[in-house]
């Protein structure tokens, strides 16, 4: 979705306000694809400051599927994007990353809502995507989800951490 910023930069001190609806339908991050709902549209505040210099407000709510980094299972992720972008785009022999990051999603007299959303959703990404707090995760020898129930598997695995003391016991272990 682009939005034209031409009626903005024509008068000083001029704001636009847009709701629109991107045509972002899924997040491509690493390899992977999180398909994208988005409840409500993007509430756009489009402000000129001066000369070519603009101030980008917005917010959205969204919700992505992805897996839990534990079990695997198709979780929700809710997230609440607030965008705040001071933007001067005469400014484009800049080294900074923040006035870089202006030539993704700004070309010309028009803004490309969809990958200024990205770059937010990217942003925004969370470390760690649970299913709930106190996910169990997957057996490491059948791969049964532990929430679901338990395996018969033995539990073999020994915590390296504790190899020393276990070394301890071998060595002066009484025959």
């Amino acid at each position: 979705m682009l939005v034209n910023l031409s009626s903005v930069l024509s008068e000083q001190h001029k704001t636009i306000k847009e709701d629109v609806l991107p045509d972002l339908k899924e997040f491509r991050k690493e390899g992977a694809d999180y398909p994208i709902q988005i409840d409500t549209p993007l509430h756009l505040e489009i402000s000129h400051l001066k000369n070519r210099e603009l101030l980008i407000r917005g917010h959205v709510e969204l919700i992505l599927k992805a897996p839990c980094d534990r079990c695997l299972k198709e979780t929700e992720v809710p997230l609440a994007i607030e965008i705040d972008k001071h933007v001067n785009l005469d400014d484009k022999d800049a080294v900074t990353t923040d006035e870089l990051d202006e030539a993704n999603y700004i070309d010309g007299y028009e803004l490309d809502v969809d990958k200024l959303l990205y770059n937010e959703i990217l942003i925004g990404w969370p470390m760690k995507i649970l299913c709930c707090e106190d996910c169990k995760g997957v057996c490491s020898v059948c791969g049964q989800n532990l929430n679901e129930g338990t395996c018969d598997c033995e539990d073999t695995s020994l915590d390296p951490r504790m190899s020393v003391i276990r070394d301890l016991f071998n060595n002066f272990k009484e025959v």
